[in-house]
């Protein structure tokens, strides 16, 4: 069978496309070179993503440029947005009839094309011959994006990473430096125990929004889910744990301003505050696989989370929402409240303790 070049490397090299939006840019240099007048394209997949629908990445045939358009799920970010964002981008560019084939399944992804004029019936075949030859490179794709999707939203981006790049077993890690918030939910068990599981779930859900929300927007990434507990890392790079500290300083900061929004917004329908401690700390700490020889966790453990975890133990004795060790206080010049040593269960030496002020304006 002769095949043409564009559909002899969808059939020999696509699937090696790094991402969707080369596989797209890639097809649309083919069927230019074989004689196909296209001025834009578009891609659409659906993705596993807690937050995003779909994904639509849109190509120009006059400068090679790949830009990408989100659909939101429902409950997202923002409002789904119509889903033909691809069409009606490509009706934009030209005046040509757009031209869309899905591929595979009835719900499998859609290539769009549009020309400076009308395609011709020979045209239309050649793009509709790439739509059936790009089935397979886009399920390898979809799977490559699924996995990566998945773990993503499981283990968070630098973990993924780690993950897959990594054989699976469970004596693989490394030591790193990291700046941990650990945070607690507090009275959760009461919260548990008088009101339905839909709301308890509901007050979990906002509770988490607002502390690992808070996380990845300053450079941070959540580790663990424990129950109504959160602990989360922000690695130290270049050797300089300044900015990591100052970084869980203003993830903390901007988690106690979200509840005290949610806070205000609970008490407008009639619903009990919710409460928090949090505790930022400065130290070293195992990353990398635990678990049984065929069920594995991707994890930090060592002396610094448990520390994390014993300090965020005082902030209600203490009557303090945040507090710094002394290790993390060493690094920033945010002004904190030194509330002296205290020993912590199970660690041997005392820890010098400082708190956040309570009535701090949220850092930006």
């Amino acid at each position: 069978m002769q095949l043409s070049p564009t559909l002899a490397w969808l059939v020999d090299a696509a699937a090696d496309c790094l991402g969707a939006d080369r596989l797209l840019a890639e097809l649309g240099a083919h069927l230019v070179a074989d004689g196909v007048p296209l001025a834009a394209g578009s891609l659409t997949l659906e993705v596993p993503h807690p937050l995003i629908a779909k994904r639509t990445w849109l190509w120009r045939a006059e400068n090679g440029r790949v830009i990408e358009a989100l659909g939101f799920a429902p409950g997202g970010l923002a409002p789904d947005p119509p889903s033909d964002a691809g069409r009606r981008w490509l009706r934009d560019i030209a005046r040509g009839e757009v031209h869309e084939d899905v591929v595979g399944r009835p719900d499998g992804p859609s290539l769009g094309w549009i020309g400076p004029r009308p395609f011709t019936a020979g045209e239309i075949e050649q793009l509709r011959q790439a739509a059936r030859f790009a089935a397979t490179p886009l399920a390898v794709l979809a799977a490559r994006a699924t996995l990566r999707a998945t773990l993503d939203a499981y283990l968070g981006k630098r973990s993924a990473e780690r993950v897959l790049a990594a054989p699976l077993r469970r004596d693989l890690g490394e030591t790193i430096q990291a700046a941990l918030l650990y945070a607690d939910l507090r009275n959760f068990t009461r919260l548990s125990d008088t009101n339905p599981p839909a709301d308890v779930i509901a007050a979990l859900d906002a509770w988490f929004d607002r502390i690992a929300g808070a996380v990845p927007a300053f450079g941070g990434e959540v580790l663990k889910f424990i129950g109504d507990g959160v602990l989360a890392i922000f690695p130290v790079v270049e050797a300089s744990p300044r900015q990591a500290c100052e970084a869980a300083l203003r993830a903390a900061s901007a988690a106690r301003a979200g509840m005290a929004h949610l806070n205000e917004e609970r008490r407008s329908r009639g619903l009990p505050p919710l409460s928090f401690g949090a505790a930022l700390h400065l130290g070293e700490m195992l990353w990398g696989n635990i678990g049984a020889a065929n069920r594995l966790d991707f994890t930090a453990i060592g002396p610094a989370v448990n520390l994390a975890s014993r300090l965020e133990g005082l902030c209600k004795p203490l009557g303090q929402t945040v507090l710094v060790s002394g290790a993390l206080a060493a690094e920033t010049d945010t002004p904190l409240v030194a509330l002296g040593q205290h020993p912590l269960r199970g660690i041997a030496a005392p820890c010098e303790v400082f708190a956040l002020p309570e009535k701090q304006a949220p850092m930006s």
